[in-house]
């Protein structure tokens, strides 16, 4: 490990030169990335839904859709704008009343589910808009976006498609403020705990390039979502500045024992060396836990940000020194008072009355472990989102006008009867909820010729060797009520045909309810196994992988349990994600921490004096990494007008700090007073043969 310090350090010109050139690279990467705004597109392709979406999107090009509500329009502009909105690159079809009938013919004379199914309330009628692509292709983001400027007044644009492209143009509006606010705020955190006015921008340059690194590198996953890329960013630089911290301190501390910077630089390599790779092995390890989620959205946030770990934990060893060095007559030219102090006072406090910490803090950690399990959660996504996006208004419009909350597509085979379908979609209208049910037996009743219909209809209702049978529900997708609806006609459905299947929107969070209440039990599991064998390996240990995952664990339920005191609620992604982010994150504290304390004992110090020792010691990189953490996540989650990022990034952010105070309290204690515990279940803890036993 010598020989690699000092090569890092002789060779810190070149190291930087090259740095810099991959940056070129990593920029044509990144910009080429895709980016995934549906989230229910990351659910397993086995389920019935999403059978059912595939169907849709290849036989009857349904899964793309949007539809308009026009409310006084006159027919005639009705029809000019229907012909501006087929024009639209990435359109395939804008269906009317017009596609089937002569205008001129009076509504009363239609078929009673064709009046019900094309004519709301508030005078209104409703356009249905097909697309070329699915829907969160940029195909038909593009095609959304341009058919959003030929609506005339008092149209309203809703459906998945639209959401999604409010969705994008949102995220996009939002993201440069979401990396100017987490790097501003984390500035102003390391400016006040930093002794020199350069180190922070060192800092910030020294993350730039795994930052960067990473991104480019997502070009060979061949997408990510948009949490994903909302997040990385954030959390990249909030986990992997723990590792700079720490170096920093070390090399500060390493200048006064050293006759020069460079010896310095490759002691304090060396020394921290231990306690990074351990901590980003973890931190690693827990961020891949996230790839047992069957919901692969996991898998996506958690590939990206284990990836970026690791290069933050390369680019600390390499480029952060190479940087160190040549900028250090700036660094000691501009230094200043800091208001981060080691806590001295603290830590003899904590050392002299570490049972008494302990129990009052195990006492307190009962209520917010019982409190964690009465969170209440939503998987209605939209619902995270700003209510005036046109998307939202237009789907509400919708519900509205219309009854259609929520749609339901049915497939069912195409060798049933026109009897068998018209009693089915009987059967499916006493179903509680239901406003409309609509198929093309029910429409032309049996006996009818189907081929004497226009071909625009008939292939929005059978193709591919499925009938298509389209109900409306007055449930709001995610509820109790829409899901008990779904049970109820998925018993219908297969009682007549076996293989029919149900998606849509609705169904399609069914299942990710469903899929979501086995992955959050999934991810902790592997997630605390994951970090507490890295734990275990690094320290040689039985007693402290569980000493320190607990540690991170009981954070986690003060974490999560605060949420059911305020009366919040919780989007399901943040619910399942946050207790691996928490404890992948910051359990590099507790690993920071154990391994001073350890030194201590073998420099032949009792565990009280190593408990004072080690909190002294690490209290300020804790404390620096700790609110920087925490400073980079608020100030994302102050700003954002997704909730869903907002929630997450709130959680992380008030995540560090109560990880940051446990370490910093509880932990110490419990090294103190386990210590005899801890002698006997690691191997070689005290191999210095004088080392204190008490």
């Amino acid at each position: 490990m010598k020989k690699i310090a000092q090569s890092i350090v002789r060779l810190r010109k070149l190291i930087l030169t090259v740095a810099v050139l991959l940056l070129i690279p990593s920029a044509i990467g990144a910009v080429a990335t895709r980016i995934n705004y549906d989230v229910l597109t990351y659910l397993p392709q086995e389920l019935d839904s999403m059978i059912g979406e595939v169907a849709l999107e290849d036989d009857f090009h349904l899964a793309s859709t949007g539809m308009i509500t026009v409310e006084g329009l006159p027919t005639n502009e009705l029809i000019a704008m229907k012909k501006d909105i087929d024009a639209v690159p990435g359109v395939t079809q804008t269906f009317w009343l017009s596609d089937v009938i002569d205008p001129s013919i009076p509504t009363e004379m239609l078929p009673a589910d064709v009046q019900q199914f094309m004519f709301g309330k508030n005078d209104s009628t409703m356009l249905i808009v097909r697309f070329d692509a699915p829907s969160a292709s940029d195909e038909t983001m593009n095609a959304v976006k341009q058919i959003k400027q030929v609506l005339r007044h008092d149209c309203y644009f809703g459906g998945m498609s639209v959401i999604l492209q409010d969705t994008k143009a949102l995220i996009n509006e939002e993201m440069p403020l979401y990396i100017l606010c987490a790097v501003g705020a984390s500035m102003l955190v390391l400016f006040l705990s930093l002794e020199s006015t350069i180190t922070p921008v060192l800092f910030m340059l020294g993350l730039l390039f795994p930052i960067a690194y990473n991104f480019g590198t997502n070009i060979f996953l061949g997408q990510i979502s948009y949490i994903t890329q909302a997040l990385s960013t954030v959390l990249q630089l909030g986990v992997t500045m723990d590792f700079s911290i720490f170096l920093l301190h070390r090399y500060q501390e390493e200048k006064e024992l050293r006759s020069s910077n460079e010896e310095a630089m490759v002691t304090a390599i060396c020394k921290t060396m231990t306690s990074i790779t351990a901590s980003s092995l973890t931190t690693i390890a827990g961020f891949l836990a996230l790839c047992a989620m069957r919901l692969t959205l996991g898998r996506d946030i958690g590939v990206v940000m284990a990836k970026g770990v690791a290069l933050g934990v390369i680019c600390t060893i390499v480029i952060l020194p190479a940087l160190i060095l040549t900028f250090d007559k700036q660094v000691e030219k501009y230094k200043h008072r800091t208001i981060v102090p080691k806590l001295t006072k603290l830590s003899y406090f904590v050392s002299k009355h570490a049972m008494p910490i302990v129990v009052v803090f195990l006492v307190l950690l009962v209520p917010f472990v019982v409190a964690q399990q009465k969170t209440e959660v939503y998987y209605t996504l939209f619902d995270s989102l700003p209510q005036d996006l046109t998307g939202i208004v237009g789907t509400n419009k919708l519900g509205e006008d219309f009854g259609m909350t929520t749609s339901h597509f049915i497939l069912v085979d195409e060798d049933l009867t026109a009897t068998q379908v018209s009693d089915l979609c009987d059967e499916l209208k006493d179903v509680d909820g239901i406003t409309q049910v609509v198929s093309l037996d029910s429409i032309t009743g049996p006996g009818f010729q189907t081929e004497l219909l226009p071909d625009s209809v008939t292939e929005i209702l059978q193709s591919g060797g499925y009938k298509l049978i389209l109900a409306n529900s007055s449930y709001k997708t995610g509820t109790d009520a829409i899901n008990n609806q779904l049970t109820e006609m998925n018993g219908l459905i297969k009682a007549v045909d076996p293989n029919g299947v149900i998606t849509g929107e609705g169904a399609m969070t069914k299942d990710l309810i469903e899929v979501a209440d086995v992955d959050f039990k999934n991810v902790n599991v592997w997630s605390i196994m994951a970090v507490a064998a890295i734990i275990l390996i690094s320290f040689r240990s039985l007693s402290i992988p569980v000493l320190l995952v607990a540690s991170i664990e009981a954070a986690i339920s003060i974490n999560m349990g605060i949420p059911y005191f305020t009366g919040t609620q919780l989007p399901f992604i943040a619910s399942i994600v946050i207790g691996t982010i928490q404890l992948g994150a910051t359990v590099d504290y507790s690993i920071l921490m154990t391994t001073r304390y350890r030194e201590e004992r073998l420099a032949l110090r009792s565990p009280k004096a190593a408990a004072q020792q080690a909190l002294e010691h690490c209290s300020q990189s804790i404390l620096t990494s700790g609110l920087t953490f925490f400073a980079a996540t608020f100030g994302v989650a102050a700003i954002s007008k997704v909730e869903l990022l907002e929630s997450i990034c709130m959680l992380i952010s008030r995540g560090a700090l109560i990880s940051m105070v446990v370490i910093l309290l509880v932990l110490p204690a419990g090294l103190m007073l386990l210590d005899g515990l801890i002698c006997r279940t690691t191997y070689h803890w005290l191999n210095a043969p004088n080392a204190a036993k008490e």
